[in-house]
């Protein structure tokens, strides 16, 4: 009987702790969502695309829920210090992540990570699709992707492309593109999308999936040329550029997004009452107008959908890195 009395105390304090833990976020649901500021970690630094990105959305959002969005960067170790403080947070509605696809490129490029990248968190919906172009100096005298490829197997593992980082969207995107075109071309890693872009302008690099962003200035001067774009639909802000998939290299579509996420165990009210305002604010036509400039394109699903998607991009993006070779850190 002791024994028995024993057990049923301890599952009674487990159960209560289980509640304790989860009465903020009770109270959350309960008490009209918002009622104070709410935290947006985006894991990378400021004047970053996935911060721009953040504010432009956050802001419009700040005035329809009543309530200040507030940007909380937290920059370093490619995004996992940002992805920490999310998935430890309290799952009250007040703590959110606005990140990018690189949240499912690093449980393939870490060998441990402090939090478990589905089950930490809680998808609400992607913000945005942001498609690279291959970009290309007038000076290399090739106009087409055809012509890029015909090239690179002209002389095998003489050409080269820019990356703004190992294991970054823009790495990715390369690699997944040299592989399904079968050709043979070497990744130079640079600090960020600045020093590759004036890399390529010299020539000193061939070629550099950049995202829209910075690049779109110099493609409509004419100081670059862009072959393609690495998404699978082509981009609002070139329509007049094919996707490579069109260009002649099918299996090589690349998709690099911003979402919104929340700690696990977030009232599902509230995941989506912040769908329901980000779908909203990307309705409206100051953020619509900001995003062509970026040249970002609008995307949202349902929270059970972004959550599914993530699954399977996680999966698919461990595939690439092992076949690229990507190098995993400790």
């Amino acid at each position: 009987m002791k024994l028995f009395a024993s057990t049923a105390r301890t599952t009674v304090l487990a159960s209560l702790t289980c509640i304790a833990a989860l009465l903020p976020a009770l109270a959350a649901a309960q008490n009209g969502y918002p009622t104070k500021p709410i935290r947006v970690i985006v894991p990378f630094a400021a004047g970053s695309t996935t911060d721009i990105i953040a504010r432009a959305i956050t802001d419009k959002m700040s005035a329809s829920m009543g309530q200040t969005l507030v940007i909380d960067n937290r920059g370093g170790a490619s995004g996992t210090i940002g992805q920490q403080a999310v998935a430890t947070a309290a799952p009250d509605g007040y703590t959110v992540m606005i990140h990018s696809s690189s949240h499912t490129v690093s449980p393939s490029t870490f060998a441990k990570l402090p939090f478990d990248t589905v089950h930490d968190f809680a998808g609400v919906t992607p913000i945005s699709s942001l498609p690279n172009a291959l970009v290309i100096s007038p000076s290399k005298n090739i106009k087409t992707l055809p012509q890029l490829l015909a090239a690179a197997r002209a002389k095998p593992g003489s050409m080269n492309f820019a990356s703004a980082g190992q294991g970054s969207a823009t790495h990715l995107n390369a690699e997944k593109f040299k592989m399904a075109a079968k050709i043979d071309a070497t990744n130079i890693p640079f600090k960020g999308s600045g020093e590759a872009v004036t890399e390529v302008l010299s020539g000193r690099v061939d070629y550099y999936f950049s995202p829209i962003a910075p690049v779109i200035g110099q493609i409509k001067e004419g100081h670059l040329l862009a072959l393609a774009v690495g998404s699978p639909k082509r981009a609002a802000a070139l329509p007049d550029v094919p996707t490579t998939s069109e260009a002649g290299v099918p299996g090589s579509e690349f998709n690099f997004w911003i979402g919104m996420m929340a700690p696990a165990k977030t009232p599902r009210d509230v995941v989506e009452r912040l769908n329901a305002e980000v779908v909203k604010a990307l309705a409206s036509p100051e953020v619509k107008e900001r995003f062509a400039k970026l040249g970002a394109d609008p995307w949202t699903l349902k929270p059970e959908q972004f959550d599914a998607y993530i699954k399977e991009e996680i999966a698919s993006n461990a595939q690439l890195v092992k076949a690229a070779g990507l190098s995993v850190q400790q």
